[in-house]
């Protein structure tokens, strides 16, 4: 008998898509799942069964997470947890779990199109001028774009995509059939079918920056990238480029970025994240005009959810056959 800590609106909406990988790993299942009472701890008689564990955005979002901090850490024959997000740096019970030697997988790639899917939204609303359009709309003003404020084309402009993962890659090849040249940056070189025109190191990236119009940031974030988007790097940009941002808020310097925003130095920025979340009511950059900002929401998708439960389904029969783990962190 296996003990797995599941909410239980996961296994209302999954459990037939488990169902098979249950089968195929040979175990016996016992869904264990937190007291409807948020303030109630798991028993420890019940902790004491938990082997697995699965952090489904229901709970992650939910009073229930606490609860489930709680029951993990002191789940002592806990072996394995999976997380639905890919990031997983934030949970304050993390440190005690790798302790433990206890085993991390994430759902890595699960959410790559939708995020990727919005930071192209974000893009084409800056290229075509829509917060301008909004702004009037709002108004009741009767605005049309005349004269030098027409937008460029985006044909044969050059956008830089830093981090070609799910995410980096759905945006270059999106940016590839706008007619956009496109430049990714990465640790590992150039292969067949990578959707870019050129690849470049991270340590190449400053020497690129004077040709782009645009910088995706969709990279994770770590002691390379932290800082990447700062005032040295944005005045290597032409002036009125466009900086858009679905990685991590650390990976750009916030306050550099809203004073090149500000001085018009930057055309416009996306932003779904943000050195301090929720962003602060005072930041500048909810009233910037030439700024589009969402609430670290990009990824939002309703199958998101359902690749999640694939990739816990197939890591399931996996850890059962002991191979290795998709998406596992490394301790």
């Amino acid at each position: 008998m296996t003990g797995m800590l599941l909410s239980k609106k996961f296994v209302s909406e999954f459990g037939a898509r488990l169902a098979p990988a249950v089968k195929e790993a040979g175990i016996t299942l016992e869904a264990i799942h937190l007291p409807d009472d948020a303030k109630t701890q798991l028993s420890a008689a019940d902790c004491e069964w938990v082997e697995i564990a699965f952090l489904t955005r229901d709970i992650r979002f939910s009073e229930h997470y606490h609860m489930f901090g709680a029951a993990v850490t002191a789940a002592r024959n806990l072996k394995w947890v999976h997380f639905v997000s890919t990031g997983i740096d934030q949970h304050p019970f993390l440190p005690a779990l790798i302790g433990r030697g206890v085993r991390l997988t994430t759902s890595a790639g699960t959410n790559g199109e939708p995020v990727g899917q919005t930071a192209i939204g974000g893009l084409l609303m800056l290229a075509r001028g829509f917060p301008r359009w909004i702004d009037s709309q709002r108004r009741h003003a009767w605005e049309p774009v005349r004269g030098s404020a027409v937008p460029r084309d985006l044909r044969g402009q050059t956008i830089a995509v830093v981090g070609l993962g799910t995410i980096g890659a759905t945006i270059a090849r999106f940016c590839q059939a706008l007619g956009m040249h496109v430049i990714g940056v990465r640790r590992s070189p150039l292969q067949p079918g990578d959707p870019v025109n050129e690849m470049h190191t991270l340590a190449e990236f400053p020497a690129v920056l004077p040709r782009c119009d645009w910088v995706v940031l969709a990279c994770p974030l770590t002691d390379e990238t932290r800082g990447l988007i700062n005032a040295g790097t944005m005045a290597l940009l032409p002036d009125g480029a466009h900086i858009i941002n679905v990685a991590r808020g650390g990976v750009a310097d916030q306050p550099a970025l809203i004073a090149a925003l500000q001085s018009g130095r930057l055309g416009g920025a996306y932003l779904d994240v943000f050195e301090q979340e929720p962003l602060p009511p005072e930041s500048p950059l909810w009233n910037l005009p030439n700024v589009i900002v969402s609430p670290h929401n990009a990824s939002a998708s309703a199958g998101n959810e359902g690749r999640a439960a694939d990739v816990f389904a197939a890591n399931l029969v996996k850890w059962a056959r002991g191979e290795a783990l998709l998406n596992e962190r490394a301790a």
